[in-house]
C-alpha cells in the first residue's frame, strides 16, 4: 500500500488546521478583549469560588449534570437504531419501543422528584 492513499486525509487534517487557526486568529482580532477582575478568575462547578474551600456547596449542580449525561447517552442510542431500522425490523421496533418507554419513565421519575429543579 502506498502512501498515496492517505494524501487525502492529510490535505483535510491541514485545512482544518488552518482553517481553525484562521477563525480564532480573526476571532482574536476582531472581538473585544477587556479582561477584568471577574471575568479572570476561576469558575467552578457553578458556586462562588471566593470563600472557605472547605464550605459545604449545594451538590444539585452535580444531580444536574450527572442526568444530562445519562439522558444524553441515551439519546445517542437512537441514532444507530435509526440507521439499522430497516435491518432489525419489528423485533428491533418493539425493542427500541421498550427502551424509549423506560426512558420516558425514568424522565418522569425525576421530574415529579424534583431532580431537575434548581431553585
Amino acid at each position: 500500500m502506498t502512501l498515496e492513499a492517505y494524501f487525502p486525509v492529510l490535505i483535510f487534517i491541514l485545512f482544518g488546521v488552518v482553517l481553525g487557526g484562521v477563525l480564532m486568529s480573526i476571532g482574536r482580532i476582531l472581538g473585544p478583549y477587556k479582561p477584568d477582575a471577574a471575568k479572570l478568575s476561576p469558575y467552578e462547578c457553578g458556586f462562588e469560588a471566593f470563600e472557605d474551600a472547605r464550605m459545604k456547596f449545594d451538590v444539585r449542580y452535580y444531580l444536574i449534570a450527572i442526568l444530562f449525561i445519562l439522558f444524553d447517552l441515551e439519546t445517542a442510542f437512537l441514532f444507530p437504531w435509526g440507521v439499522a431500522l430497516k435491518d432489525i425490523g419489528w423485533p428491533g421496533f418493539i425493542a427500541m419501543g421498550v427502551f424509549l418507554l423506560e426512558f420516558i419513565v425514568g424522565f418522569v421519575y425525576i421530574w415529579k422528584k424534583g431532580a431537575l429543579d434548581w431553585e
